[in-house]
């Protein structure tokens, strides 16, 4: 028997409060249709990158010894969810049920699965430009998904770059938090330039933690200003769409502050935002979203070294019948 949308909304609503503290109070601020669906977008996440990782909702990273049988598995899964097919796995089913209830482009999808190829193939970046294309795969499309999610038309592109760019400057914050994990498990994602710059080796990027906190700070400081133009963005969504995408920006970029406050002992422990400053950012996103339309100045964005790709236009498909 094929479970019902219910049980699957319930298991995605448990994966989200294991997974993710932060992201799971932001979304108790969106109305009812748009948490439902934000949680089984986000258990479809959870469950590749815990497929990918080896780990159980984030925790626990372990080196895979089979990373191209399970991409398939994630490439198999998502294709089933994506043709309207019963997978059998909620995580998957939540994203066939979101799928089917919103005007989701498929291509924004298989960006995601194409950063879980990049790791698969032990990819690391070579330059700033690469760690932003990784960024945009592995968060910056989740982040236009779920912009979709929250009622942006698939073919507004500056509120989707907008998007993207919120989802960028949380992964920046979450590779700065990781460093010492991701190297526990031979990975890397500082630039291999930078790292040159430093000079660190890829290898034993902890051995110099002094030099390491000064490329975790151009991290940090490039999610902040990803964070700012993402801001823009929240003036195109209604108000609990608005307020709850404002406290999630503030919550995880307290995430990058603290790492860059923390300095050489950011990787002592796993950096945390703690429930007071979380509920004081639901406290001041409130006011942020209900004046987000006489906000929306532009601020000074650095630089502009990479651009998300356009995805092909389609006629959009008309959402499930009855879906809330």
């Amino acid at each position: 028997m094929t479970p019902a949308r219910d049980a699957i909304v319930a298991t995605a609503g448990e994966s989200i409060a294991r997974g993710s503290k932060s992201f799971a109070a932001a979304s108790r601020l969106f109305d009812r249709a748009t948490r439902e669906r934000a949680w089984l977008l986000y258990a479809w996440c959870r469950a590749c990158d815990d497929l990918a990782d080896g780990q159980d909702h984030g925790h626990a990273m372990a080196t895979i010894a089979d990373p191209a049988e399970r991409l398939e598995a994630i490439r198999e899964r998502t294709a089933a969810a994506l043709e309207g097919r019963w997978v059998g796995d909620p995580a998957f089913d939540a994203l066939r049920i979101v799928a089917a209830e919103t005007t989701m482009p498929h291509g924004l999808v298989r960006d995601v699965v194409e950063g879980f190829a990049l790791d698969a193939a032990g990819w690391a970046p070579a330059t700033e430009a690469d760690l932003i294309r990784y960024c945009y795969h592995v968060a910056g499309a989740v982040g236009c998904m779920m912009a979709v999610v929250m009622g942006i038309a698939p073919d507004d592109e500056e509120r989707l770059d907008r998007a993207c760019e919120l989802g960028i400057a949380f992964q920046l914050a979450n590779i700065a938090r990781d460093i010492g994990e991701d190297a526990a498990a031979g990975r890397c994602y500082l630039p291999a330039d930078w790292l040159a710059d430093a000079g660190i080796a890829r290898d034993v990027v902890m051995a110099d933690r002094t030099a390491l906190a000064g490329l975790a700070q151009r991290l940090t400081r490039r999610a902040g200003e990803y964070e700012a133009r993402a801001r823009l963005g929240a003036a195109a969504l209604p108000f609990r769409s608005a307020w709850a995408v404002l406290a999630a920006a503030g919550i995880y970029g307290d995430i990058a502050r603290r790492v860059e406050a923390l300095g050489e002992s950011a990787w002592d422990a796993r950096v945390t935002v703690p429930a007071g400053a979380k509920l004081l950012w639901i406290v001041r996103a409130f006011g942020q979203a209900w004046s987000r339309k006489r906000r929306a100045a532009d601020p000074n964005f650095a630089t502009e070294i990479w651009s998300r790709p356009r995805q092909p236009k389609a006629k959009a498909h008309p959402k499930q019948a009855g879906a809330r």
